[in-house]
């Protein structure tokens, strides 16, 4: 195990002495639990600033520690850029041609030069190609696009739905999130609205508390709808037409359906949804890096999006168990606008709330800028280690220390001139944790740090997710024939109607497409229900309903409306579908693949000793363990520093005693002269455990001091004792280091979340355990463009 690898801890570079120019041999060790208590890193443009926050998120992801990384300029899109191989052909596609050509050389020669340079560069940090896979074998790293399709474009319409309860019965917070999400969505149709004194505000405010506090979820059209036609009668102490007349609620709604209408939103309705544990955790439950890039938005858009993904971690992180260990990252790239030292955007609340509030929740903040003056330092007091790099002006070096002050009390009066002596990649750490600051040089990246991407860049780092939406995954509907005017449906029949949801197609009709839609209710012993929300096509044919083949969906009965949207189109409708009677065989057919199929899985991690929750899924149980072991290993490494500080004290002790036998025996040798042995009382530690690993030169001084002491010691007399003693202290440190690194790899070993081998038992129900809640013929809407597959308008 190299000498950086250690149980949480981030290797971010080594020791600087700044009046000699010369780098150090002493390790930077960050404990990881440090970043609890948030992080800031401020440096000028030149200044590395980059390239230490990638790397502190390169050690993140190498500790399977995952990070939500918000982009606004495009240069955390380097952590993609990671070549195991340090080949120029993996470089080729990625340099930077007009660097190339400013440098004479072609894109061939100057893709070999880069990767000479890399692998070089790593070697003299002590890395090489197998960290670099190490680091892509840890984590998933993904960028999100949002307002695009270059990357993995990300579904707004989550935003929207109603939180959890803890946080729709939390007046307070539930208050929080629908300001700061109203003061945004409000932001992007060019209102600039005062929560207190704006109308607009007030109103829209009202329809997000009224529909949440139902339980129910909001879009784009169903705010349009409530704007014009309130849900409720009154604002305060005014019915709702004296308070906001109806003509002018249709200006507000008219400018909402401008934005829902126009061509380039629908991409904001498409993709992944704001879902922060599906964000922080793939299927597998393996850690996810997600990058999300908004260089490409207008700036009313990015502080929309900005917000609502605050907003999003705000209440998921409400909901998570507290931990003093560190469950995840926020990372966020020039702070500046979003976290400004006056005005109030909507962004402001939430970073806010995340400051004083995540560190009980294990979610650490870390904020970077290149701009010192445009923060608000008073929310900066809660971060507790700060990064300062290079900075342009001594007005920016004050304004920071200053800062500074806030959160770390009475600073060294000498910190201003350190901090001016910074060069490029040198920069000043004062942690919290720490009792003095420390001055160290960044270590090389892992990932080729090529500068900003654009979106075509991007397009080719992303790969087409291939994703079978439900007209895709049921293309036997497909086939019905042409569209018609809706059937006519004998009234012992129910039917209902998905809701029409996202932005219309360009030039697309409505088309509806039949399906059978059942609810059932499955009891999986005493304490365990599981609903099963499903659909299927109704077919032509001696099979027309298969329930075997049918898709979950996100739809319950209250979302089914009873009317279709005027001027739509209806596929035909097979005959089974028509007859009454069919619909009480196929609810019987819905339960028999129930009981086919159906079953509870339960998970149990022998290693742990935990067992999963009722219901709980392989990726959910994953991630839960993953943050234990977490927990466990920090208690591990916290009991094996206590454990072999005391074993070094009795080292120390024994070396001390040495000394002085040597000094009684020669009481004419000179202190200088016997001083001999090495301290090893808080280096052994550190090597091993600690922040900082045993110098070399250190080690080399000290013993060669030793030797020759003996030396001159051996001239006068008999020193047998004193050879003895060194002895018993080279073995005992070579026992310590044996012995403390086996206990480290088996605490690797058992508390490596993704190495936790998981006991595996299934559940089948009874039938009579299975309770058919509702069958009944749906229509889901679908949009249909000439020549062009039907696209859904559902979910």
């Amino acid at each position: 195990m190299a000498d950086y690898e250690k149980l949480g801890l981030f290797y971010l570079g080594k020791t600087y002495d700044t009046a000699k120019k010369q780098l150090l041999d002493d390790l930077l060790l960050y404990d990881s639990k440090d970043l609890v208590t948030h992080g800031v890193c401020i440096g000028m443009t030149g200044s590395g600033k980059t390239g230490l926050c990638i790397g502190l998120l390169e050690e993140a992801a190498i500790d399977n520690i995952p990070a939500l990384i918000i982009d606004p300029k495009g240069d955390m899109t380097n952590l993609m850029l990671s070549f195991p191989g340090l080949s120029a052909a993996e470089f080729a596609p990625w340099i930077n041609v007009d660097d190339a050509r400013q440098q004479g050389q072609s894109p061939e020669a100057f893709a070999a030069a880069q990767a000479e340079i890399w692998k070089n560069g790593l070697a003299q940090w002590g890395q090489d190609g197998a960290r670099i896979q190490k680091l892509r074998d840890a984590a998933d790293f993904t960028i999100f696009t949002p307002g695009s399709t270059s990357g993995v474009p990300v579904s707004i319409l989550n935003s929207f739905v109603c939180p959890g309860e803890e946080i729709v019965q939390d007046r307070e917070a539930v208050g929080d999130l629908i300001s700061t999400t109203v003061t945004g969505l409000l932001g992007l149709i060019g209102v600039n609205a005062d929560p207190i004194k704006s109308r607009e505000h007030i109103l829209v405010s009202n329809i997000f508390y009224h529909f949440w506090q139902n339980g129910q979820n909001l879009d784009l059209a169903l705010l349009i709808n409530a704007i014009q036609t309130p849900p409720f009668e009154r604002v305060g102490a005014f019915a709702v037409d004296s308070f906001y007349p109806a003509r002018e609620r249709f200006e507000l709604a008219l400018a909402f359906n401008n934005l829902l209408a126009a061509p380039g939103f629908s991409t904001w309705l498409t993709g992944e949804a704001l879902d922060i544990g599906t964000l922080l955790y793939g299927k597998s439950g393996k850690p996810r890096m997600s990058i999300f890039y908004i260089a490409h938005l207008s700036d009313s858009e990015r502080m929309f999006f900005v917000t609502l993904l605050l907003n999003q971690i705000v209440s998921w992180m409400r909901a998570q168990p507290g931990t003093t260990s560190l469950r995840a990252i926020l990372y966020m790239d020039e702070v500046a606008g979003y976290l400004p030292p006056v005005a109030a955007p909507p962004s402001k609340k939430p970073l806010m709330i995340m400051l004083k509030q995540a560190r009980a929740f294990g979610v650490g903040v870390m904020l970077a800028t290149q701009n010192p003056v445009d923060l608000d330092y008073k929310a900066l007091s809660n971060t507790g280690t700060w990064f300062i790099g290079r900075l342009q002006t001594q007005q920016d070096i004050d304004k920071v220390l200053s800062g500074l002050r806030s959160s770390a009390g009475d600073l060294d009066p000498n910190l201003s001139k350190s901090i001016a002596s910074l060069g490029k990649r040198v920069f000043l750490m004062k942690n919290i944790h720490e009792k003095e600051p420390v001055i160290f040089q960044t270590r090389w990246a892992l990932s080729y740090l090529r500068g900003p991407l654009t979106l075509a860049q991007i397009k080719q780092l992303t790969k087409a997710a291939h994703v079978s939406s439900p007209a895709q995954a049921g293309e036997r509907a497909v086939t019905a024939p042409g569209p018609q005017l809706r059937p006519a449906i004998p009234p012992q029949i129910k039917e209902f109607f998905a809701p029409v949801r996202g932005a219309k197609a360009a030039q697309a009709r409505l088309l509806y497409r039949p399906v059978l839609f059942g609810i059932a209710d499955v009891h999986f012993g005493a304490s365990t229900n599981r609903r099963y929300t499903q659909w299927t096509p109704v077919l032509e044919g001696a099979v027309p309903v298969d329930w075997d083949q049918a898709r979950d969906t996100v739809l319950t009965d209250a979302d089914l409306e009873k009317n279709p949207l005027q001027g739509a189109h209806f596929d035909k409708l097979p005959a089974s579908a028509a007859r009454p009677e069919s619909y009480k065989r196929w609810a019987a057919e819905f339960a028999d693949a129930l009981f086919r199929n159906a079953q509870l899985e339960s998970y149990k991690s022998s290693s742990l000793k935990i067992a999963s929750h009722p219901g709980e899924n392989e990726r959910d149980f994953r991630v839960r363990i993953s943050h234990i072991a977490r927990e466990k290993r920090d208690a591990a490494v916290e009991t094996l520093r206590k454990r072999y500080a005391t074993k070094e004290a009795t080292l120390e002790d024994r070396i001390q005693r040495a000394q002085q036998k040597l000094q009684k025996e020669k009481s004419d040798f000179r202190t200088q002269n016997v001083q001999t042995a090495v301290s090893l009382g808080t280096t052994l530690l550190g090597a091993l455990l600690g922040r900082k690993t045993i110098s070399t030169t250190t080690l080399n001084r000290a013993g060669t001091a030793m030797r020759s002491g003996m030396r001159s010691a051996k001239e006068r007399g008999d020193i047998g004792s004193a050879e003895e003693s060194l002895d018993v202290l080279l073995q005992r440190r070579a026992d310590l280091q044996t012995e403390l690194a086996q206990e480290i790899a088996l605490i690797e070993e058992q508390t490596d979340p993704m190495q936790q081998r998981l006991e595996v038992t299934a559940v089948r129900p009874r039938k009579s355990d299975i309770d058919i809640r509702f069958t009944t013929l749906l229509w889901l809407p679908f949009w249909q463009t000439d020549g062009g597959d039907p696209q859904q308008a559902f979910e």
